[in-house]
């Protein structure tokens, strides 16, 4: 078997939900829990942080693991999705698993998974926490897929839990309300582990604050004792960027913090991401001040993580955004206006299962619109799209290839404008620049 051959097992034999949807959500932890057993148990083998919430946990994610490797931690990384490679989802210090790690996983399990048939997510964590043990990783930073009590990662007995916020996404699977959803993110909070909250709601602290107490693990609300601004972006190279942030108190010695990530909306995880970070100090890790700077500064550079507020080009700016929920688009509307482009060109795809009247209702009426559609089946068709922001009186065109809607946008845009890609991850992972 090759590697081909081993992606087509685990993306085509059973049910992904990257690609259809709800046929591949299940509340279910059992098939996890009997391929975790067949592989001994590897969840149990290595330190763990759990990351769950609704918009943030994979920068979250990255941020953590890229300080820990300057931290000098050998350090797992398990993410979804995926943007151009499946082996972006398993990382050691920043390293896909390799395609042979893949491939012998699946020639080893092969018919034990098509007896099981088990979601393309859950073979996905079980490889995840079996090449970790495999490697032995001092530590692994593991962000949820969508919810959390019943996601497949749930299985860990981790060190500290992250809840980064809690939006409305998924609501078909999670709940149609800011508590419902917070009850699923809560799953994760383990008894007498520590949680971190990101951000306060008050609809949802109440929720935190319950399942803490029966659990009887210490909770922290990172944002009622970390302040962040923004100070801005600053260009340090051709296309390279930093942006800062001022953090009250000083966290250590460190008053002022720099990261590699450019979108504004980092100021929301910055508290938790902090506070995480303290929680592991008062724990015993060794994570220093020098260690923290260095690793939020190189995120990028640490652990590859790309999508987030991607600077493709100037004269015109182009950028693109992952961001694909209401407040995800809230967060990127705010940049972008502060931008003040003397045109504002959106290249804009989404897929069928998101609340698309209450995003393209935030959208501005005076940007021009390109309407796209990645190669998925769960893409919602580029014409479709088209006609549904007409109601909302937006105007544009449609060419459902991501990268000629790019290419047209370009054609059209002069130096002094702005080009936006987003709208999907789906749509982003198709952009050939990224």
């Amino acid at each position: 078997m090759n590697y081909q051959e081993s992606l087509d097992f685990l993306y085509h034999a059973l049910p992904m939900f990257q690609r259809v949807g709800a046929p591949a959500f299940k509340k279910d932890l059992s098939n996890t829990l009997q391929l975790c057993e067949r592989l001994g148990n590897p969840q149990n083998k290595f330190k763990s942080i759990h990351i769950a919430g609704t918009n943030g946990k994979g920068s979250s994610a990255h941020a953590l693991a890229a300080v820990l490797q300057e931290a000098g931690y050998k350090t797992g990384l398990y993410t979804s999705p995926h943007l151009k490679s499946f082996r972006e989802r398993i990382k050691v210090n920043g390293m896909e698993i390799p395609e042979s790690q893949v491939i012998a996983f699946v020639e080893d399990h092969q018919f034990y998974l098509s007896a099981l048939k088990p979601s393309f997510f859950e073979m996905t964590v079980a490889l995840a926490f079996d090449y970790f043990s495999k490697k032995k990783v001092d530590v692994a930073v593991i962000e949820t897929g969508m919810g959390g009590r019943f996601d497949s990662t749930n299985v860990i007995l981790p060190i500290l839990s992250l809840i980064t916020n809690i939006g409305m996404d998924h609501m078909q699977f999670l709940g149609n309300t800011l508590d419902k959803i917070a009850f699923e993110k809560a799953g994760i909070i383990k008894a007498g582990i520590p949680v971190i909250i990101g951000e306060t709601h008050p609809l949802t602290a109440p929720v935190f604050k319950k399942k803490a107490e029966e659990n009887h693990s210490p909770i922290c609300f990172a944002d009622q004792s970390v302040k962040v601004t923004f100070d801005g972006l600053e260009q340090i190279a051709d296309q390279d960027f930093k942006a800062t942030y001022q953090v009250q108190p000083a966290f250590g010695k460190l008053r002022t913090i720099t990261l590699d990530l450019l979108g504004k909306y980092q100021m929301k995880n910055l508290p938790g991401i902090l506070k995480s970070l303290e929680r592991l100090q008062e724990m015993g890790m060794d994570i220093r001040d020098e260690h923290i700077a260095e690793g939020l500064s190189k995120i990028k550079v640490n652990t590859g993580l790309k999508g987030r507020w991607q600077i493709l080009g100037k004269k015109p700016l182009t950028i693109c955004d992952t961001g694909h929920n209401t407040d995800g688009f809230k967060s990127i509307l705010t940049q972008l206006n502060e931008l003040n482009p003397e045109n504002l060109f959106l290249v804009l795809g989404m897929v069928e299962d998101k609340d698309h009247d209450q995003i393209l209702a935030l959208l501005p009426k005076d940007a021009v619109y390109i309407f796209c559609q990645a190669d998925q089946p769960r893409s919602l068709p580029a014409e479709k799209l088209m006609e549904k922001a007409k109601s909302h009186g937006l105007r544009g065109t449609s060419i459902p290839d991501v990268n000629q809607a790019l290419a047209f946008a370009r054609e059209k845009a002069g130096s002094s404008d702005l080009i936006f890609i987003g709208g999907s991850t789906f749509v982003v992972a198709e952009l050939n620049e990224l």
